[in-house]
């Protein structure tokens, strides 16, 4: 995965905020090399992600899957097949045309990563530019990690492009890895991979 966005798409309302949604829903851009992860492997994250027979209480909230092309409508439809069968029951989660994506207010991006206001800063200081802070595969990652989403191995495979500086890399490093933290460990060279 290259890089995410949080956003609104799926409805009618022109320029939707926040606080005026309209007919859209809260949505999830996701920008991929295909040399590196499928479209089928993003489907599985996304199942993975959450129990897609729940029905949501709000337009806003459901799930739902927006295919750019045939193929990915087609690959999509087969994953939902394939979870209905695996779930022995029906499944909520709608497949829909792609339409327009608006961006969510900055306040919503990378919102595990705003929650860490030292890392928060070094970025911001990194990407004095929204649209690059919104743009960097970095700040996507660190995002993810922030959030649970990664492991101490993976994150010692990438911790050297990610732009940190020193206490940055300790301080991602005692969130993500807090077993090596307690035991003293680091991530830098001198630490073993296992």
């Amino acid at each position: 995965m290259l890089r995410t966005r949080v956003g609104y798409t799926g409805g009618s309302t022109e320029n939707p905020t926040y606080h005026n949604l309209g007919d859209h829903m809260e949505t999830v851009e996701v920008d991929f090399d295909p040399s590196v992860i499928s479209y089928g492997k993003l489907l599985d994250v996304f199942w993975a992600s959450h129990d897609p027979r729940e029905r949501p209480w709000r337009r806003q909230y459901m799930s739902a899957i927006f295919p750019h092309d045939d193929e990915q409508k087609t690959l999509a439809i087969g994953s939902r097949s394939r979870e209905a069968a695996r779930r022995n029951g029906k499944i909520a989660t709608e497949i829909l045309p792609a339409s327009r994506f608006y961006l969510a207010e900055a306040y919503h991006q990378k919102y595990a990563l705003r929650g860490r206001s030292e890392l928060l800063k070094e970025y911001e200081a990194i990407y004095p530019s929204f649209g690059d802070f919104l743009a960097s595969r970095a700040v996507t990652r660190v995002n993810g990690y922030v959030a649970g989403y990664g492991t101490c191995e993976s994150l010692r495979g990438e911790l050297d492009g990610l732009g940190l500086s020193p206490a940055g890399r300790k301080r991602l490093e005692d969130i993500v890895c807090p077993h090596d933290a307690k035991k003293g460990k680091s991530i830098g060279a001198a630490c073993p991979a296992g």
